[in-house]
C-alpha cells in the first residue's frame, strides 16, 4: 500500500495486518539512529496501537544517541521506552517493525540479517523494501507520524494526551509549522491535535536547556561557512552529537539570500551530512545521493536530506578531502563550477554610527 491510494483504504489494512500480528510472537519496533520527533512518536503511536488492539506490548529499539536538547526533553517528558539495540536478542521477535526508515538506507542500525515485517514511513520506497510482508510508504506525506495518526483514526483507539502532544510536536518540528513539505493529511492531523496536546509539556519540550557545546558548533559553523551564490556551505568540525547537523541545515537556510544549504560534520568516524533547500526545482533525496556516490549512503525527499560517508578519520587533510569533494560535486550538480566562496564572516554590514 504506497501513496494516495493508502489513504482511502487504511481501516482494511489495519484490520488485515492486526490480524497477522495477532497470531505472532513479540514485537519489535526499530526506529532510525539517533532518533528524531517523528520516528519517536511514530513508535510511541504504534506501540499503543498494539496495546490497545492486541493487548500486546512491544519493544522499541534505536542505536546511536540522543543528543539534541529537545529530543531529549521529548523522550523523558512523554516517557517514551526507548531500548537500546545493541541490548537486544533479535531472535525473541518474530514481528519486526520498522518507522520512518527502510532497510538498507544506511540511517539504521538494524542487522540485514533481520526481515522486516512491518514498514511505515514517508521516504521513497527503495528496492529492498519490497521484499517486507506489510508496506505503508506515502512520500506524499510530509511526517510518517500523521500516517501512525491515521491507523489510530482508522482503528477508533483513544489517543492519550501525552500520545497527542507527540503526534502534534513531531508533526510541527519536521514540517516547522506545516511550512514545509506539509501535505493535506499532515495539516488536518496537526489542526486536530493541538486541541489535545499539552501545551505545558509542549513548551518543556520546544525550550530545554541547551550544553555549552550547542553555542561553540554555532560559532565554528558561522566561522567555516563559505556562500556560493544562493548555496552556503558549512562544516561543523567534531560534534558533541550528530542531530545538530541537521538542525543547523535549517538554521542557515533562514540566511537572506540562501536557497540551498549543505551542513556537514564529524561524528565518531562518520561525516554526517544535511541538505535543505527552498527550492521547488530541486529534490534534494536525488540532489544529496549524488555527491555522496561511490563514497557514503544517503536519502530525503523535495526539501530536506540527509547521509553520511563512514570511514573519515581525524586526520585535518583527510577531512578537507572529504569537504572538497562535496562542494565539487555540489558546485557541477548545480552549475556552479568555478564560483569562488565567500566567507559568511566577510560580509559582516556596516554597523551604523561608527
Amino acid at each position: 500500500m504506497t501513496g494516495e491510494a493508502a489513504v482511502l483504504d487504511t481501516k482494511s489494512y489495519t484490520d488485515e495486518m492486526l490480524n497477522w500480528a495477532r497470531g505472532q510472537g513479540k514485537i519489535l519496533i526499530v526506529v532510525h539512529d539517533n532518533p528524531d520527533p517523528d520516528c519517536l512518536a511514530s513508535a510511541m503511536a504504534l506501540r499503543h496501537l498494539f496495546v490497545m488492539k492486541l493487548n500486546r506490548e512491544a519493544t522499541i529499539a534505536f542505536s546511536g544517541i540522543i543528543g539534541r536538547s529537545e529530543n531529549l526533553a521529548m523522550a523523558k517528558e512523554l516517557e517514551i521506552p526507548l531500548v537500546p539495540m545493541g541490548l537486544l536478542d533479535f531472535g525473541e521477535f518474530s514481528v519486526v517493525c520498522m518507522l520512518d526508515t527502510q532497510p538498507g538506507t544506511g540511517n539504521n542500525s538494524l542487522p540485514p540479517t533481520v526481515k522486516v515485517d512491518i514498514l511505515i514511513d514517508h521516504h521513497p520506497i527503495r528496492e529492498a523494501s519490497r521484499a517486507c510482508r506489510w508496506v505503508d510508504i506515502r512520500d506524499d506525506y510530509g511526517v510518517t507520524a500523521t500516517i501512525l495518526y491515521e491507523y489510530l483514526c482508522a482503528q477508533n483507539v483513544q489517543i492519550s494526551t501525552k500520545l497527542a502532544t507527540a503526534l502534534f510536536y513531531a508533526i510541527k518540528s519536521e514540517t516547522q509549522d506545516l511550512g514545509r513539505e506539509a501535505n493535506k493529511p499532515d495539516r488536518e492531523a496537526y489542526l486536530r491535535l493541538f486541541a489535545p496536546s499539552n501545551k505545558k509539556l509542549l513548551y518543556e519540550i520546544t525550550h530545554p536547556k541547551l550544553p555549552v557545546e550547542y553555542f561553540l558548533t554555532i560559532n565554528t559553523a558561522i566561522e567555516n561557512a563559505l556562500i556560493y551564490g544562493q548555496l552556503l556551505v558549512t562544516n561543523l568540525g567534531n560534534l558533541c552529537f550528530p542531530e545538530i547537523v541537521a538542525e543547523m541545515a535549517d538554521y542557515f537556510l533562514r540566511l537572506e539570500g540562501v536557497e540551498i544549504v549543505l551542513t556537514m560534520g564529524r561524528y565518531s568516524d562518520e561525516m554526517i551530512l544535511s541538505l535543505r533547500t527552498t527550492r521547488h526545482d530541486l529534490n534534494a533525496g536525488v540532489l544529496i545521493r549524488k555527491i555522496v556516490e561511490g563514497r557514503g549512503l544517503a536519502g530525503g525527499h523535495g526539501m530536506m536530506a540527509g547521509g553520511k560517508i563512514d570511514n573519515v578519520g581525524a586526520e585535518q587533510e583527510e577531512i578537507r578531502e572529504v569537504q572538497e569533494l562535496l562542494i565539487a560535486r555540489m558546485l557541477a550538480e548545480l552549475g556552479l563550477e568555478g564560483v569562488m566562496g565567500i566567507p559568511l564572516g566577510s560580509l559582516k554590514p556596516a554597523l551604523q554610527g561608527t
